[in-house]
Order: structure tokens, then C-alpha cells, then sequence
């Protein structure tokens, strides 16, 4: 922002601050006509921003160069010809300011131009002041989001992942992405995946990352309430609405809010509840059961299935309106056979905080961490976590050995070994009664790790039971790049 200028009176004027705009986003005019810079600093006051007026281009784009704005309200006249390079220096020096054009209305077919360059929105000349003060609110509702969306993006570039969503492969990078935007909306979600991938807590970060945090996340398995209490669940009921309704409850739909609600696994809603849902999400209002008078909702939806809902639909099993009203924003969660770069830095996560909860530390063998990345995994990372829990209550010291493992990753493990086929060469080694040295196995372990883990040497301490400072000293030893 604008922090600090010192304005040159004969070319920029300042105006007071003359509302209660939390946020202070300042806006830059820049018309040749006097009058005009006036009137839209003035409303642009009245609405709570900090506005600043320039009448020249080149004093413009001397400014910008060392100072950013959040809103640039510019003449089409001077964004013609060498304007259009100042729209597009300012979108790539300057990405999150929202970019207004001033058109007259023989000069459209340029606005569109302008669009194309960069800007965000238009007024055409002579516009009213209630539409100024309309599109500024729209830009500065839009330059907030973006802000957000922005911050969220950073903290995910810097951390291993978002919350308890950890991961850094390619396709974990596609979801935070997507993830950062919708978690500033307020739109439905509908997130696909296979069972175990974390469906769930993708719902919890959008809610607790979005501006409706402090709010209720409220979740609901539609597949574990029985249908006949379903309704009751959902939107509530009066006092002897059926037998056993000794008082008035609220729905869930109403406990919620202001927040959110989770519909975790929706393709197993009824569908005589899927139309009442379809007209509760639709006029906002839910009507309990046995009562006579409606009452207002402001809940986001979120929902999830493991299920082909667009099957479903052609099959008549889930309401086509249902689902398009749902499937505003759809988010594919990705199996973790598909992200395998991800498992030793998962289990390294869930072996930190089991230990935690012992007061132990617990590191995985080298033969365990191959055998992790090459699993398939059907039961996805919910499979993992109960394989870290039953390894650490089965290992009778620090390191997971194979046989602490479940019964079906020892067995995938058997058969791994069945399959390879070793050369005579190998097999003559084998036999041999050569003795490999201690420290030639420990620097082996330690490669191998690292390479498993793409070169972290974090998770690779975590995994090995090591300090960092003791990984680094023995690379160094082996004369192994430390960058």
C-alpha cells in the first residue's frame, strides 16, 4: 500500500479519510479532468478508502514502480496505446491490484481491450455515482479474497502441507491451489475420492481457513443415521412432530449457523431428502419436522462421497439438481498409491506423533520404508495410520521391523521377495561368507533413505531415528552434497 508518500502537490491530491473502512485500501485516480479526480476521491472517502488522485500517465507509472495500491481507477484515454504496457507492468509488478477502467461509450470495443490487458472492471462515461461506489466495494470484496487466497498459497509453500493434509507431491500442489481459493468463498464443495484419503479434513481446512472460521463445522455421515431420523437430523422438529418428540430440536442446518455443514458421504442420502435439501439450499429456509412456519439458514455446504454421483444420476439414484447445485467447485482427492513421494513423509508425521502420545521415539527399518512407498495402499492414508499405530504397539524397541507391520503388508511383503529373481551372480554373493562392515550397512541405510525421500534430509532424520546434525556430519563424511 501507499505507506509513507510524500504527494508532489502539482501533480497528486490527497484526500481525507472520511469512513470506517477496515481494511484503509487505497485507491489511485488517474483522469486529465480535474472534476472527475475530484468526484471519485470524494466518493471513494465516503466509502472508507484512502483515495489519491494523478492527472499524469508518466507520474503514474513512477509511482507504481516503487509503491502498490490496491485499487488503480484509470481513463481509457490514458490506458490507450502506452497505457496498455502501464496495465500490464502493473499486473505483473503489482498482481494483486485490482485494475477499473474509465471508458467513454464510443470507446467499448478499447475497454474490451483493456480487459484483456488486465483490468478487472469498467465504467462508461458519464457513470453515476452510486455505480462508482458499487464497482469500488466489488474490487475491494475482490482484492480481500485475493489477499487471502494469497496468504493461505504462501503459508502452503512454506509448511509441508495444509493442517493434518500433509504432502508436497505434484498432486498434492494441485489441491492446496485449488484449496486456497475456495476456502475464501462462501460456494458448495464437492469432494471426490476413494474412502481413507481424507475427505474430511479437506472440508475442515477449507472451513477453518475461510472467513467463517470462528463459526461451527459441523459434520454429518449420511450413511451411519437411519433414513426415518435423517429429516429430524437435518432440519429439526417441533415438540410431538412423531412419537418420542418430547421437546422442539433444532436441525443441523441451524445449529450451524453462519458455519458450515459436512455432508460426508451425500450418495447415500434418501431421495425424498435430496429434494428437501435441493429446496432448503435453494430458498435458504428450512421447515422442521411438524411444524407450520420456516426459518432462515445461512450455512455453507461441503459434501463428499467415494461414489460415481454422475452415474448415480443417469441411474436415477441422486437428483441431477442436487447434484449441479453441489457441484459448484469439485475437488479430487488423490489416492496415495498415486503420491507415493508422500508416504515417508505421512509416516514420518504419524510416527512423530504416536510417539508423543508414548513418550517414545520410533524410527522405521530400511527394508520397512521400501516396502511402505511400494504398498498400494487400497485403504489409502486412513490404511497408513492404522499401520503406524498397530507397528508401534507390536515393536518391542525403537526401530519398526517388518514383522510389526499388519498381516497384509507382511504378506505383500513375502510376495515381493517371492517375485525377485536373482542372477547366479547374486545367488554365489548370497552364499558367500563375506561379512559386510557396520559402517558400510549404516551409510547404505542412510542413502537409501534419502533417496526414498527425494532428498529431505529432515524426513530423512525423522525416519532414521537421527538427529539432523548427526545426518549432515555423516554425509559429509561420505562426501555427499549438502545443498
Amino acid at each position: 500500500m501507499m505507506r509513507g508518500l510524500v504527494p508532489t502537490p502539482h501533480f497528486m491530491t490527497t484526500y481525507p479519510y472520511a469512513g470506517d473502512h477496515p481494511a484503509r485500501m487505497h485507491v489511485l485516480v488517474i483522469d486529465e479532468q480535474q472534476a472527475i479526480r475530484s468526484a471519485c476521491c470524494e466518493i471513494a472517502a465516503r466509502q472508507g478508502f484512502v483515495p489519491h488522485a494523478l492527472e499524469s500517465l508518466e507520474a503514474a507509472r513512477s509511482l507504481l514502480r516503487g509503491n502498490s495500491v490496491d485499487i488503480l481507477l484509470i481513463d481509457q484515454k490514458a490506458a490507450m496505446g502506452e497505457g496498455f504496457e502501464l496495465l500490464e507492468e502493473v499486473k505483473t509488478l503489482r498482481p494483486e491490484t485490482i485494475l477499473i477502467l474509465m471508458a467513454g461509450l464510443s470507446t467499448i470495443s478499447s475497454a474490451i481491450d483493456a480487459m484483456r490487458a488486465g483490468a478487472a472492471d469498467y465504467l462508461i462515461k458519464p457513470f453515476a455515482m452510486e455505480e462508482l461506489a458499487t464497482v469500488l466495494q466489488r474490487a475491494a470484496q475482490n482484492r480481500k479474497l485475493d489477499s487471502a487466497s494469497r496468504g493461505l498459497r504462501e503459508r502452503l509453500r512454506l509448511q509441508q502441507g495444509l493442517g493434518n493434509i500433509i504432502g508436497r507431491s505434484l498432486e498434492m500442489e494441485k489441491l492446496y491451489r485449488i484449496l486456497s481459493k475456495v476456502a475464501q468463498s462462501s460456494h458448495p464443495v464437492l469432494i471426490l475420492g476413494e474412502s481413507g484419503t481424507g475427505k474430511e479434513l479437506v472440508a475442515h481446512s477449507i472451513h477453518s481457513n475461510g472467513p467463517n472460521a470462528t463459526k461451527p463445522f459441523i459434520p454429518v455421515d449420511c450413511s451411519s443415521i437411519v433414513p426415518t431420523l435423517m429429516e429430524s437430523e437435518l432440519f429439526g422438529h417441533v415438540k410431538g412432530a412423531f412419537t418420542g418428540a418430547t421437546r422442539a430440536k433444532d436441525g443441523l442446518l441451524v445449529a450451524a449457523q453462519g458455519g458450515t455443514v459436512f455432508l460426508d458421504e451425500i450418495g447415500e442420502l434418501p431421495l425424498d431428502l435430496q429434494a428437501k435439501l435441493l429446496r432448503a439450499l435453494q430458498e435458504k429456509e428450512i421447515r422442521p419436522v411438524g411444524a407450520t412456519h420456516r426459518i432462515p439458514i445461512n450455512v455453507r455446504i461441503l459434501a463428499a462421497t467415494n461414489q460415481d454421483l454422475a452415474t448415480m444420476v443417469e441411474q436415477g439414484r441422486f437428483r441431477k439438481d442436487l447434484y449441479y447445485r453441489l457441484n459448484v467447485v469439485k475437488l479430487q482427492m488423490p489416492p496415495l498409491r498415486e503420491r507415493r513421494e508422500d508416504i515417508p513423509l505421512l509416516a514420518a508425521h504419524f510416527l512423530e506423533r504416536i510417539g508423543r502420545e508414548h513418550h517414545k521415539t520410533f524410527r522405521l527399518s530400511g527394508e520397512v520404508v521400501g516396502l511402505l512407498t511400494e504398498y498400494p495402499w487400497p485403504g489409502n492414508v486412513r490404511e497408513l495410520v492404522n499401520a503406524m499405530e498397530r507397528a508401534c504397539s507390536f515393536c518391542s524397541g525403537d526401530v519398526i521391523q517388518t514383522g510389526d507391520l499388519p498381516s497384509e503388508l507382511q504378506d505383500f511383503y513375502m510376495h515381493m521377495l517371492k517375485s525377485f529373481r536373482p542372477t547366479r551372480k547374486s545367488i554365489d554373493v548370497a552364499d558367500s561368507t563375506a561379512i559386510i562392515p557396520l559402517a558400510e550397512s549404516e551409510r547404505h541405510a542412510i542413502l537409501k533413505t534419502l533417496d526414498m525421500v527425494n532428498g529431505d534430509k529432515l524426513v530423512a532424520a525423522r525416519l532414521l531415528g537421527i538427529g539432523k546434525t548427526t545426518l549432515y556430519r555423516k554425509l559429509k563424511e561420505y562426501g555427499v552434497a549438502q545443498a
